[in-house]
């Protein structure tokens, strides 16, 4: 062992001096004497070294993503959409970890970007099938081929030609999407909401999160004090609030908001706003559409004064409208308007809006009169009137799914009415009938208090649920098609974009303006596929749409869009991208099938009662076809013809033991879906 060498007594060293604060460090504030002090150079070199080692810290310890094979097995079905929106929370917010993933270091994410993709499937990505040994798990990650070689035979690039079929093989021979072979290494199977017979939306599913029990707790409170302070304002307790217009759609009075801007400005009407006075008059309304070389336009309306001691609904203005621009579709199965009913009508849209300022303006001392409706923002769209006192049906009353879902007024009437409304088949609506439904459903509610009509579904916004979380620290963006109504609409930010190529600018932009979760959604892929399909009496679809891009251009810009938004994500961002589902098609032409013979069924059925006592009745059994039909002889949507008595032929829609089955089949494996999980690091 060595000794210790001998104490030397010797003067102390000099100290060195303190270096200067660096220039990018804030100055000391005036209340503090720098002359002999150097306090506060010390305190900002500390802040800087402790950033310093928290960011090397985050670096060495990246946060990462790894499955639960074990977890997996143990699964009676793949993993759904709501888990991987609770995946996503548990990333940014304040869900519990997953049992089918770990995230590892969770504290170093940065954030976090969703991308819903449909179209992604085995077939396009060259995975492997999905297993049918029934001794085999199918829930478990499949390996992610390298690299897809891609075939430039003139045999396999045929969607060029128009071949519909078999495009996901193709979309694989043209070389997939390499962007995703580079980026994960593994897809993990996914199930889309829905049950046996038909699908739920996915982007519904993934934007609603379950309310927290503290939530619920504080709604609870919320609603109790506010039945008790609205027991008895009758009405006014339902008129719609300015953030409840602005959210869905209404066009406001410019004394209360500027957001609603339209192009033919000259043309729209606005009604007083006085919210202080005597109780006002309630008038329920209902317009009828047509469509026209403009888009949608007025073609019939009726107004009801809803009485205020007992609810009943007496017609003050009734009266068809004469459209301002050629008809090209009456919508009659919708609006019940017909060529005969315009025929000899003079009356204009300005005659119109004149009457219904009339009604509209307030009387001295009295509030301003309150407009009923159902979904009302589409008839004040139509009237060209902004109006800012509303009660909308299908606000106050709730979808059995939750908002942003909206009910629809006959279901509502038949469920809390107990009568059947817009019954009249191919007769379309009678606005009269729509608008004393909502007389009569305002009542009742009136009657049994807020709670009426509505359910338990407990789920919000997942941007809520983030914000909340993190005390509004977290910005979120929505980037889609329309995401200011739904549930994109309470993201911090909702971007509108019009095709794929805007959803990735919205993204990247999202991402560098400091957005801690954002999501988007392409559809090209899915476009180019034939997955999409507009509703031909859409007005915002145009008459000569373009076409959609081919396979490979549609393949092209995906890879193109993925990479450049992956290049623009911070280090420890999670990386999303979900398909949510698989081809529709067969599963969209069975249900329409099975729709069609129900609403035969039906008609069977009450045509049936109406036929003279004597005769007997037609058999409602669904799987008793009327005699002389042949079940084979016509094609998927009919099963044969019956003779009628004028010696036509009526098609008679078909629907059997073996279709059942096969549309389960179909809802099956349109439920399908792939989950990629990744950090850029």
């Amino acid at each position: 062992m060595k000794r210790a060498p001998p104490s030397t007594t010797s003067e102390p060293a000099p100290k060195k001096p303190r270096p200067t604060p660096p220039s990018d460090f804030p100055a000391p504030p005036p209340s503090l004497d720098t002359s002999s002090s150097t306090e506060w150079t010390r305190v900002e070199k500390r802040k800087a070294k402790k950033i310093s080692k928290s960011s090397t810290s985050a670096s060495l310890n990246p946060p990462t993503f790894a499955y639960s094979a074990s977890e997996l097995r143990k699964r009676k079905d793949a993993v759904t959409i709501s888990e991987v929106r609770d995946l996503a929370l548990h990333c940014i917010a304040d869900a519990p970890p997953a049992g089918w993933a770990r995230l590892e270091n969770k504290a170093n994410v940065k954030g976090a970007v969703v991308l819903l993709v449909p179209g992604l499937t085995h077939d396009v990505l060259g995975l492997a099938k999905p297993p049918t040994n029934p001794t085999a798990c199918p829930h478990l990650p499949v390996s992610v081929p390298l690299e897809i070689a891609a075939s430039t035979s003139g045999d396999d690039v045929m969607e060029e030609e128009g071949d519909e079929e078999r495009k996901e093989e193709k979309a694989a021979r043209l070389g997939g999407v390499p962007f995703i072979s580079r980026t994960f290494s593994h897809a993990l199977p996914t199930r889309a909401p829905g049950d046996n017979t038909r699908m739920h939306s996915v982007l519904a599913e993934f934007l609603s999160a379950p309310v927290t029990g503290e939530e619920k707790k504080r709604r609870t409170l919320a609603r109790i004090q506010g039945e008790r302070e609205n027991s008895t304002k009758g009405a006014e307790q339902y008129v719609l609030s300015v953030q409840d217009m602005l959210e869905n759609g209404y066009p406001l009075p410019r004394a209360l908001s500027d957001a609603h801007q339209p192009e033919d400005e000259a043309d729209w009407i606005e009604s007083p706003t006085v919210s202080d006075g005597e109780e006002a008059e309630v008038y329920a309304l209902d317009c009828e559409m047509c469509v026209t070389s403009r888009g949608k336009e007025l073609a019939r309306l009726s107004v009801l004064r809803v009485d205020r001691n007992n609810g009943e609904a007496k017609v003050v203005y009734d009266t068809h409208v004469l459209p301002g621009a050629p008809i090209t579709d009456y919508l009659t199965r919708f609006s019940g308007i017909t060529p005969q009913s315009l025929e000899n009508c003079t009356t204009t849209l300005r005659d119109v809006q004149s009457k219904l300022l009339e009604l509209l303006t307030p009387r001295p001392d009295t509030r301003s009169p309150i407009l009923l409706g159902h979904s009302l923002e589409s008839d004040l769209c139509a009237l060209k009137l902004r109006h800012g006192r509303c009660i909308d049906t299908a606000l106050i009353y709730h979808h059995p799914r939750g908002r942003p879902l909206k009910p629809g007024l006959a279901w509502l009437t038949r469920k809390w009415c107990g009568r059947e409304i817009q019954a009249r088949g191919e007769g379309g609506h009678d606005p009269e009938e729509d608008a004393r439904a909502c007389a009569e459903l305002l009542r009742r509610k009136i009657e049994n208090g807020p709670g009426f009509g509505t359910f338990k579904t407990d789920t919000e916004p997942i941007f809520e649920r983030i914000a909340r979380a993190k005390n509004g620290s977290v910005r979120t963006a929505a980037v889609d098609r329309n995401p200011a109504q739904g549930f994109a609409a309470r993201a911090s930010t909702a971007t509108p974009a019009a095709n794929d190529a805007a959803v990735c600018a919205g993204v990247i932009d999202a991402v560098r303006t400091c957005h801690g979760f954002v999501f988007g959604r392409f559809t090209e892929l899915a476009d180019a596929l034939g997955w999409v399909t507009p509703k031909p009496t859409d007005p915002t679809v145009p008459s000569d749409p373009p076409p959609p891009p081919t396979l490979k251009e549609a393949l092209t810009n995906l890879n193109a869009r993925l990479a450049e938004i992956h290049a623009a994500l911070p280090p420890r961002t999670a990386l999303i991208v979900m398909s949510g589902h698989s081809d529709p098609r067969e599963m969209s032409k069975l249900s329409a099938r099975r729709l069609a013979f129900e609403a035969h069924q039906r008609a069977a059925a009450a045509k049936s009662m109406q036929r003279p006592a004597g005769l007997p009745p037609k058999p409602a059994n669904p799987f008793v076809m009327p005699s002389g039909v042949d079940i084979g002889s016509k094609a998927d949507s009919v099963a044969g013809a019956e003779k009628t008595g004028e010696g036509e032929e009526e098609l008679v829609p078909s629907w059997t033991a073996s279709d059942a089955r096969a549309l389960e089949e179909a809802v099956a494996h349109a439920r399908r879906g792939l989950l990629f999980l990744g950090f850029k690091n």
